[in-house]
């Protein structure tokens, strides 16, 4: 058999020891054929989907949706960083060889094998409860959608032949023979698996787990992620407009009114890894220091703190540089947001001389490595704040009602205002009041106001680039952030909303594969 480089497929499947589900540690290669034969074979069959999901989140989203906005760049990079400055700098060359994207294609392929795997072979395997064989199926369904809705943000869009198209669509186990025959689907194709799996993940996950269960995929969270998919075709580039907030509306009040999620009172809880998966979580991927080599462990305390820093800002490990907060992102913040101070820095004071080192970093995912970068922060994915503020830009675009949108947007901010903050500031009595209605002149300042709340809230966390391209704001943005921070002037393009196919992919099906619209076809 040929590798099929172009979708990363392997015909050997990791599995995860029933250990503790938030170690999902895969110990050895096993191969798959002739594996599944008990319930149990299948449950590390689903938790081997559930741990390729950190290959994706470990590195390369942060990359592709954080640094590529306005939120974050880098504090520092060695030799001649063409990948790194073709994600952050616009006026860079952003190659299809580039290694950044190249690897969200390839590892998210391996994710989408191993769900399909599950989908595929549970029917050979005797369950004595058909609701555990369904929840086993919606699993899969639920990180397959997860990982093209992923693949879809990054490299859906107009292709060089001018239509809109999504990634390739493997639904299936297939052969060498067929790999080689597929092609892109359409944008709307690849959205309609995605809808497919969430709506019978909605109706066949568990509303809640507990013990070592405890951080699998709900309901709750099928239906958060599918209002975010709804929200997202609505936008750029499908446009598909008012019906699909709608539908994105309610998606989102269902789980705002009947899910039992809460907001946590204070926004540092959401942060602190004694506190994971809390009462605001839908869906969070998991972590655990302490599993061998360090493989089931998050890096980005290490890879965030400023690359000659010491002990000053991380105890234990290296130290990367990356995902530094820019000037932008710091003035975006009211003076005294308690969310500031729980998210980010903009200084470190060094213990050897005293003298402060004027370098932003990233402070929300601390933790106290055991070596290296062995953390145990989750990766946040979906949450309740998220959902009320995509409910309250629905209701305005849909022309709903105005003032149950604002009463949404406090209530993020009342939970911000709340939380302890900076002890060096006295925040001011007027610190992130409650909006009116009568406080917009129209519904585009409300939306410019929601925005922001999501820029902030939610910064550090994946969404900002995503947002501003399905929102049309992306251009806007980034030119007038670029030119801030001193980058060589450029010409905007709208094919820069989109990533390329990586050259491996092109390479494999040459003429078969169809490049985006802006980048070299095979």
């Amino acid at each position: 058999m040929k590798k099929l480089t172009f979708v990363a497929f392997s015909i050997m499947l990791l599995f995860s020891c029933k250990k503790n589900f938030i170690e999902l540690n895969p110990p050895s290669n096993l191969n798959s054929s002739g594996f599944y034969k008990t319930e149990s074979d299948m449950n590390q069959a689903v938790l081997s989907a559930y741990a390729g999901l950190r290959s994706i989140y470990n590195n390369t989203l942060v990359k592709l949706g954080e640094i590529r906005s306005d939120n974050t760049t880098y504090s520092w990079l060695s030799g001649s960083p063409a990948d790194d400055n073709g994600i952050d700098i616009f006026s860079a060359p952003l190659l299809p060889e580039n290694g950044f994207p190249t690897s969200c294609w390839n590892n998210s392929y391996n994710i989408i094998l191993r769900s399909n795997i599950v989908i595929a072979r549970i029917d050979g395997v005797t369950f004595k409860d058909e609701k555990l064989k369904k929840q086993y199926i919606a699993e899969a369904k639920f990180i397959r959608a997860l990982t093209y809705f992923w693949l879809n943000r990054v490299f859906g869009g107009y292709s060089t032949s001018n239509n809109l198209l999504g990634v390739i669509n493997v639904e299936k186990e297939i052969t060498s023979a067929e790999a080689y025959q597929l092609t892109r689907s359409t944008l709307q194709g690849t959205y309609d698996l995605i809808v497919a799996d969430l709506k019978y993940a909605e109706e066949n996950l568990p509303a809640n787990y507990a013990g070592n269960d405890l951080g699998r995929a709900t309901k709750w969270g099928a239906k958060g992620l599918l209002s975010k998919v709804y929200m997202t075709m609505a936008g750029y580039p499908l446009n598909k407009g008012s019906e699909y907030y709608t539908l994105g509306l309610q998606k989102a009040e269902d789980v705002i009114n009947t899910s039992g999620a809460t907001l946590v009172a204070s926004y540092a809880d959401l942060f602190d890894v004694t506190k994971k998966n809390s009462a605001e979580s839908l869906f969070e991927v998991q972590y655990q220091k302490g599993s061998a080599n360090g493989s089931a462990g998050s890096p980005w305390n290490n890879d965030f703190a400023p690359r000659f820093s010491d002990k000053e800002v991380v105890l234990v490990g290296d130290k990367g540089g990356t995902n530094a907060p820019t000037t932008d992102m710091s003035k975006a913040y009211e003076t005294g947001d308690p969310r500031k101070y729980v998210s980010m820095r903009d200084s470190w004071i060094n213990a050897k001389n005293g003298t402060i080192q004027n370098e932003r970093y990233v402070r929300k995912y601390y933790d106290v490595a055991l070596t290296g970068s062995d953390n145990s922060n989750n990766w946040i994915e979906l949450r309740l704040a998220d959902i009320y503020l995509l409910a309250a830009e629905a209701l305005v675009r849909t022309g709903g009602d105005h003032g149950k949108a604002i009463i949404y947007i406090n209530k993020i901010r009342q939970r911000a205002r709340n939380t302890k903050g900076d002890p060096s500031i006295t925040p001011s009595a007027n610190l992130l009041k409650d909006y009116t209605v009568g406080d917009f002149a129209n519904d585009d300042a409300i939306l410019l106001a929601i925005e922001k709340e999501r820029r902030l809230e939610l910064a550090f966390e994946n969404h900002r680039w995503f947002d501003l391209v399905r929102t049309g704001r992306a251009k806007d943005v980034m030119v007038a952030e670029q030119a801030a921070d001193g980058y060589t002037p450029f010409t905007w393009n709208d094919n820069m909303l989109a990533y390329p196919i990586p050259t491996t992919v092109m390479q494999a099906n040459p003429g078969k594969i169809i490049q985006n619209r802006g980048y070299t076809q095979f």
